[in-house]
């Protein structure tokens, strides 16, 4: 029986390159000379951490950040945006996770999307994926499209048809 999984993932390296070119933007940038900004990526637990003076700098660099993240192909939506900067001293400082795998609630969401579309498949969810069957593949291309419609506030990726 035909089936694809839909998953919310990122590559690793991608996302280290393009905040690799977020550092030398940043670097070279006329308005951060002397500032002491920093872009550090957190490969164990998957969070930028940027670093400057002031909280206008801070939204700069998240601008710059989702810049290069669209060149690199990547969607910004991976990023987590929604906490806030602090301050440490005489730094800014915010973190930024990047979303790896679908939660609970937003993989409920995605099956309550589907099943309302009355589409002939079967879905199911399965750790941080949320995985579609169907005895006709051309119900699982109307569930690829009903996804791609729904706002979801993730990046999908529809891996392993089979």
């Amino acid at each position: 029986m035909p089936s694809f999984d839909i998953v919310s993932e990122v590559d690793l390296q991608t996302v280290d390159n393009a905040i690799n070119a977020a550092k030398k933007e940043i670097e070279t940038r006329f308005d951060f000379k002397g500032t002491g900004s920093e872009v550090n990526l957190d490969k164990k637990n998957l969070v930028i951490n940027l670093t400057t003076e002031n909280d206008f700098r801070i939204d700069q660099m998240e601008k710059v950040l989702i810049g290069r993240f669209v060149k690199a192909r990547i969607d910004p939506q991976s990023l987590d945006l929604s906490k806030e900067f602090y301050t440490s001293g005489k730094v800014v400082k915010k973190e930024i996770p990047v979303r790896q795998g679908i939660d609970r609630e937003t993989a409920k969401k995605i099956v309550k999307a589907i099943k309302d579309a009355k589409i002939k498949v079967e879905v199911q969810i399965m750790d941080d994926k949320v995985r579609a069957t169907s005895k006709s593949i051309d119900n699982l291309q109307e569930t690829m499209a009903v996804c791609r419609q729904g706002d979801f506030g993730l990046a999908l990726q529809y891996i392993n048809m089979k």
